[in-house]
């Protein structure tokens, strides 16, 4: 064996030993009936930042079993060559991971850092070329969707005992979901959300498994309904505002209309308000109303089921603002004759302000007009900050809620009365508990708020799967961690990816870092 080092790289030249038999690689025999030799180009890993080139000499033989197909063949050195292959097994090995892991392009790119030349194209070759690892059917699945490209959805498939993805198609319909699980028996427990697809799914291929509905997701289910409620009562939030003085708070439609009613966005809605409310009670469809007007469905129901149009005006709450500690210094500086905007920036400068001088020039422009400064003032919650105080924890909740929540629910009953739906639904999940369950339903049904009897609808169809979820310790949290993933891989591929590829680098790349993983635990002594 000879070793060339050069600019260009380093070129080893090496030779099989001759008279030393060899497995015939048709039937195994051995053999050492000689017939050629000829020399095999390998590239290997880099040496010193320097690309590697084998020059190896092996023999050509011929196979002394006749019944073998094979006339001659090339002998193969175990650990340096595979058939038909012109790279090392420790160089494929290292193109097979980084395709997997930044996959064409990326894979490329990183290939050609480590002195490896390699296209795009040949990267997703060789990764494509990587065999799927068996798949064992679980005995908790875990099922979900993701959004695949547009509208279009796809469905992953997670083993929730190993954490580890089984497999992804495109498209989430229950006639797929129901040949795979037949397909793969053995399935007991299938965990997912609260989809009527995946539930006729898995009912039709494992019927005897037992559907648990995901806690989270019903969690979720009912805040977004909270979020509802709030916003077609938004007329009472500003009661959770503190009273000014010895006064209390003032009217819902009195303080929404001293601060919206001349805004663009007011007038805006008004028209839309009264539109919509017009060919509504004429008896038309919503859906003839949004073709009509050029809105989308669900606005014109929104608009529909609104009571006043300051029902739908969205107010985003004032920001804090680093300037709001020297607004009074400002307000004084003003009130002594110093009206420079550049000036009270560097006196304000001075006393420790880091902001920009354009917000200064901002914060006095109402004073330049004879109007008072822009002082902070609060505004009153908006209809998903009011959901998150009715969905938090009583210990949870800071000062600033447990100040202000009492005061709205002290003034609007239907938030009372969801607030307490709400806290009867999260003691079920805190003490896995399902036995309230069936008198909650029959509460949310009863309750006359229209959100909440839709959602009782939905969850009493499905009360095992829920009540499998409040009680069992099965969850769909692997799936979503999964699905995080998958997006992913998605955007490091910039969408062009086809679910194949997909598929391959979603598996692929869990198993790889569980590898990984498993190599860099250090065990204790």
């Amino acid at each position: 064996m000879s070793v060339d080092v050069s600019d260009a790289g380093v070129a080893v030249h090496a030779r099989t030993r001759s008279g030393v038999p060899t497995g015939c690689t048709g039937c195994g025999q051995l053999s050492a009936w000689f017939h050629s030799r000829y020399v095999r180009r390998l590239a290997d890993v880099c040496l010193g930042g320097r690309p590697v080139r084998i020059d190896l000499s092996v023999r050509r033989l011929y196979c002394e079993n006749e019944t073998c197909p094979k006339r001659t063949f090339a002998e193969q050195v175990p650990g340096l060559t595979v058939r038909y292959q012109r790279r090392t097994p420790q160089l494929q090995r290292l193109v097979e991971d980084v395709g997997v892991v930044l996959a064409g392009r990326g894979g490329s790119r990183m290939l050609r850092i480590l002195n490896v030349t390699l296209s795009r194209c040949t990267v997703l070759s060789q990764l494509m070329r990587v065999p799927l690892p068996p798949l064992e059917t679980p005995r908790v699945l875990g099922v979900d969707d993701f959004a695949l490209y547009g509208d279009t959805y796809g469905t992953l498939l997670v083993d929730a005992t190993t954490r580890l993805p089984l497999t992804l198609w495109e498209g989430r319909d229950a006639d797929q979901l129901s040949r795979w699980l037949r397909e793969h028996p053995g399935v007991e427990v299938a965990c997912r959300d609260g989809s009527l697809t995946y539930r006729q799914g898995i009912a039709g291929g494992a019927p005897d498994a037992v559907q648990v509905s995901d806690r989270f997701h019903l969690w979720q289910g009912l805040s977004r309904r909270v979020q509802d409620i709030a916003s077609a009562h938004r007329g009472c939030l500003p009661a959770a505002l503190p009273p000014a003085g010895e006064s209390g708070p003032a009217p819902a439609e009195e303080t929404l209309g001293s601060t919206a009613a001349d805004t663009r966005a007011a007038r805006h809605a008004r028209r839309l308000f009264e539109a919509v409310q017009a060919l509504t009670r004429t008896g038309r469809s919503h859906s003839s109303v949004a073709r009509e007007l050029g809105l989308d469905r669900r606005t014109v129901s929104k608009y529909a089921r609104a009571r006043t149009w300051q029902e739908v005006m969205r107010r985003p709450p004032r920001k804090p603002s680093t300037l709001d500690p020297y607004l009074n210094y400002l307000q004084q500086r003003w009130d002594e004759g110093q009206h420079s905007a550049k000036i009270l920036h560097e006196e304000l400068q001075a006393k420790g302000y880091l902001g920009h001088y354009q917000r200064v020039k901002m914060a006095v422009a109402p004073l330049r007009r004879g109007l008072p400064l822009d002082e902070p003032r609060e505004r009153p919650p908006s209809p998903r900050e009011t959901a998150r105080w009715i969905t938090t924890h009583p210990h949870r909740r800071n000062l600033h809620i447990n100040d202000r929540l009492p005061r709205l629910l002290e003034h609007c009953p239907e938030l009372r009365k969801t607030h307490d739906l709400v806290r009867r639904f999260a003691a079920m999940l805190d003490n896995h508990d399902a036995t309230p369950l069936p008198d909650w339903l029959d509460d949310l049904a009863g309750s006359g708020l229209a959100p909440l009897v839709g959602l009782a609808g939905a969850l009493r169809e499905d009360r095992h799967a829920v009540a499998q979820g409040i009680t069992t310790p099965y969850s769909s949290g692997v799936n979503e961690g999964r699905i995080t993933d998958v997006k992913l891989q998605k955007r490091l591929m910039a969408g062009r990816a086809g679910v194949p590829l997909l598929r391959h680098r979603v598996v692929l790349i869990a198993h790889l870092r569980r590898r990984y993983a498993d190599r860099t635990t250090v065990s204790p002594r």
